[in-house]
């Protein structure tokens, strides 16, 4: 009897085990989907593509000590900066677990920066008091090209209290506890101002300015530590850097696209692609339609290109006759941005068709109107196309296929009412992605170059780790042989 008991009981045991093992599991089962319903990711920004690397600080409710993926504790720095006439102290902050690249900036003299721009440096202050007065930036097409002028703000303010828990970059005073060094040359501007020779000069400003930073960067141990892998450089005017880029092209470099580089120089698995600054208003408020939209398709431009912009002018001459099609020449001057920006607002489809090189700023002035944009570029590098799908609000068409009879056209005219008006609202919430302003905010232009540089860190460490291997090696083998490096090699 007591065997048959014993029997029933453990078979019971095991039913009850067996149950609440079964109710267990679907219990948490049953919370993890709520969990993953309630972190889902970002309808345009794929969030499962960016680095938890244990390079990047993670600031933890202020606190000075962060901890990467392993729970390892890592050392970030606080900045303690005056606020206000009561000259109180407050710590750096970043909202919680907020990811922040850790950014050493050289203190390059004035005429590398801000005194390109008739700022004028008192005593040996190198940079500008941005509490006092922030020097303005040239406008006109100068403008379109200014990213090293927003990334230098954006470093040098990074010592201010972070209320908005935003911020996506911070400047670090030593070099060893930096993701990245960063090199404030404003090249752009350098390119656009001073690339003439004036007599009696026998050199314009702009290349002899490439000339001392080329001297001064492969000087510094930053530098030859990583041979210049972790160095950010702006380039984003096509034409800018064009005597230093040969020689400091290991470094990471942020330019507008790659149409005048050769693939060793820069290419898309170490550079950064990053927005023009459009020229034209931002459409604020808008509650447009498709029907009152009037022009179907818009651009208005330069028409005669060379290289791969011919396709404009065989483009102007099929569609010049077609009914509610804007195609005009086109400049900045004079009323030209006041025309743009009425003629791109009252559109439903603007074209941007490659000119001298693959990209151009019409495509960011179509976005900051709304106007859902035509790209007829085969070579086109597109901003954080890693993370964002351009597809949802964007047209894009071969070349080959553009310049058939009607094609172009008629692909136009078959896109309906209803498709028009997803893209429409798709361009208005991504817009933000192509601000630049100063102060930033939150996945604004400045936020997301940030963070495309963060998802760059890990390879580059990557290199960088393995360029060591056999470094012990190396410096025995250097004293009987001369070791050259490949360019084809090195990355």
């Amino acid at each position: 009897m007591g065997e048959r008991n014993g029997h029933f009981l453990g078979v019971m045991s095991r039913k009850s085990l067996f149950c609440l093992f079964t109710i267990s599991t679907f219990l948490f089962i049953f919370s993890w989907f709520f969990v993953l319903r309630s972190t889902s990711p970002s309808h345009f920004i794929d969030h499962s593509l960016l680095p938890n690397s244990k390079l990047l600080a993670i600031v933890d409710n202020g606190n000075s000590q962060a901890r990467n993926q392993n729970g390892n504790e890592l050392s970030i720095p606080s900045h303690s900066v005056s606020i206000g006439k009561n000259e109180a102290t407050q710590e750096f902050k970043c909202h919680s677990n907020k990811v922040v690249l850790k950014v050493f900036m050289y203190d390059l003299p004035p005429e590398f920066h801000f005194e390109l721009l008739d700022w004028k440096a008192k005593g040996d202050n190198v940079w500008p008091d941005l509490k006092t007065k922030i020097p303005e930036y040239p406008g006109g097409l100068n403008i379109q090209h200014s990213i090293e002028y927003w990334l230098t703000l954006d470093l040098l303010s990074s010592r201010f209290p972070d209320i908005t828990g935003t911020r996506s970059a911070i400047r670090v005073h030593n070099s060893s506890e930096a993701d990245v060094i960063f090199v404030p040359f404003f090249s752009s501007l350098s390119y656009n101002r001073y690339s003439k020779v004036h007599p009696p000069g026998k050199i314009s400003r702009n290349k002899l300015l490439q000339e001392k930073l080329v001297e001064f960067l492969t000087a510094q141990k930053e530098w030859k530590r990583s041979g210049g892998r972790d160095h950010i450089i702006m380039a984003h005017h096509p034409n800018s850097m064009l005597d230093a880029r040969m020689k400091l092209w290991p470094a990471m470099f942020i330019l507008a696209d790659f149409g005048r580089y050769p693939p060793t120089i820069a290419n898309v698995e170490k550079d950064i692609i990053a927005p023009y600054k459009h020229v034209i208003r931002t459409f604020v408020n808008d509650t447009s339609s498709y029907d009152n939209r009037p022009t179907l398709l818009y651009f208005q431009g330069a028409i005669y290109r060379k290289d791969g912009g011919l396709v404009r002018q065989e483009l102007f001459y099929l569609l010049k006759e077609e009914k509610y099609v804007h195609f005009s020449f086109g400049s900045i001057g004079g009323e030209g941005i006041r025309s743009a920006t009425l003629g791109m607002h009252t559109s439903k489809f603007c074209l941007n068709i490659a000119g001298d090189t693959p990209s151009s700023n019409r495509l960011f002035d179509a976005i900051a109107s709304h106007c859902v944009p035509v790209i007829i570029s085969d070579d086109i590098d597109l901003p954080y196309e890693d993370v964002l799908d351009y597809s949802e609000f964007c047209i894009f068409v071969r070349t080959s296929d553009a310049l058939k009879e009607k094609f172009l056209i008629n692909l136009i005219r078959s896109i309906t009412k209803e498709e028009w008006t997803r893209m429409w609202q798709r361009l208005k919430e991504v817009e933000r992605f192509f601000e630049f302003q100063y102060p930033s905010q939150k996945d604004d232009a400045v936020q997301m170059i940030w963070q495309a540089v963060a998802r760059k860190v890990s390879s580059v460490r990557l290199k960088l780790n393995k360029s060591k291997r056999f470094s012990r090696f190396e410096v025995g083998r250097k004293k009987r042989t001369t070791v050259i490096p490949s360019i084809k090699n090195f990355w």
